[in-house]
């Protein structure tokens, strides 16, 4: 039998659905130790307004980590400055949020926790309290002194590993360089033989341009970057292919010979990854020495407080970190 595990639960902004999601896991038995960073007078309240009965129970980091019964919410409180209003943000609770998300990646980073989970956060809201603040992906990564990491999606069977990120359209090209691009495909080929067990991924790579630039005819990308870069990684043994066409490669029975496909930005892999999945898609980031999985949607102001919401992909999040220790100790 596995080791009990503790998986601490940013609960992000907490204007937002994040306390909402706490409050729901606490409704189901779960495995391992799920610790909350939450405000418990937030988590509180959230759970009379979504008339919910859980026990909160302040977290002993000295103990060992026990599982986690049902109707018991387990936190580590931070104190927010101002009172929370569902769906109202407040800047000025940005310094408290991004407080937990320091102790959650730090306790990690000490093995006080196994895994992060985070829920989501508004980065408008963060950045209007005058903090620099561009997403979970890169303040972890200052965090633990990591010079890149990869944002890689999945839902189900389907992963989807992204070369740039939160770019402007027009500023991709510039970006896909070949060091860039040699990084990213290391960084995926490695975890996902580390922290998801398969020993020879298979990676898919897109093109940047329409037809994968169609021999040049369509945009050079292919010939001056991303074919040089797949080439020499299947010269260090890397199951690479491509650069495929990004409107064939998910074809289903070109995934049914795939572990991931890498796409070059943003907007080229995930609306179909959303598409296959969106209410069970899990965010994770690679390249962290440590796990961080996330649910792959915003804050969803207008639903905090009121029970209309899924929770599909923070069970997936959950799940998938779980199941990325229980590789990692295989």
């Amino acid at each position: 039998m596995n080791e009990t595990r503790r998986i601490v639960y940013t609960a992000g902004e907490p204007a937002g659905i994040g306390p909402d999601l706490a409050i729901l896991l606490a409704q189901e038995h779960q495995d391992d130790e799920i610790v909350v960073i939450c405000d418990p007078v937030v988590l509180q309240n959230r759970a009379i307004q979504l008339g919910c009965e859980v026990t909160l129970e302040e977290v002993s980091l000295d103990d060992a980590p026990s599982e986690t019964p049902s109707g018991v919410l387990r936190y580590y409180p931070i104190a927010y400055s101002s009172a929370v209003i569902s769906g109202q943000l407040n800047p000025d609770n940005a310094q408290a949020l991004l407080a937990g998300l320091t102790f959650a990646a730090q306790g990690c980073l000490s093995g006080q926790f196994d895994a992060v989970v985070t829920g989501p956060v508004h980065k408008g809201v963060i950045n209007d309290a005058g903090i620099p603040f561009s997403g979970h992906t890169e303040f972890f990564a200052d965090l633990a002194h990591v010079e890149k990491v990869v944002m890689m999606l999945a839902a189900g069977d389907l992963r989807v590993a992204l070369v740039t990120t939160h770019l402007p359209l027009k500023s991709v090209s510039d970006a896909i360089t070949i060091p860039v691009l040699e990084q990213t495909l290391a960084i995926t080929n490695t975890t996902l033989q580390s922290q998801f067990g398969i020993s020879s991924p298979r990676i898919a790579v897109c093109g940047l341009n329409p037809h994968a630039g169609e021999d040049g005819h369509l945009g050079r990308e292919e010939i001056d970057v991303i074919n040089p870069v797949i080439k020499h990684c299947q010269e260090q043994g890397m199951k690479v292919s491509g650069a495929w066409p990004a409107d064939t490669i998910f074809l289903p029975e070109r995934l049914a010979d795939v572990d991931v496909v890498v796409a070059m930005y943003h907007d080229q892999g995930l609306p179909v990854l959303k598409h296959a999945g969106f209410s069970r898609a899990v965010n994770v980031t690679l390249g962290l020495p440590f796990i961080r999985t996330s649910v792959d949607h915003g804050t969803a102001l207008d639903l905090a407080g009121t029970g209309q919401i899924h929770t599909g992909s923070v069970y997936a999040a959950i799940n998938m970190a779980s199941n990325m220790l229980a590789s990692q100790q295989g």
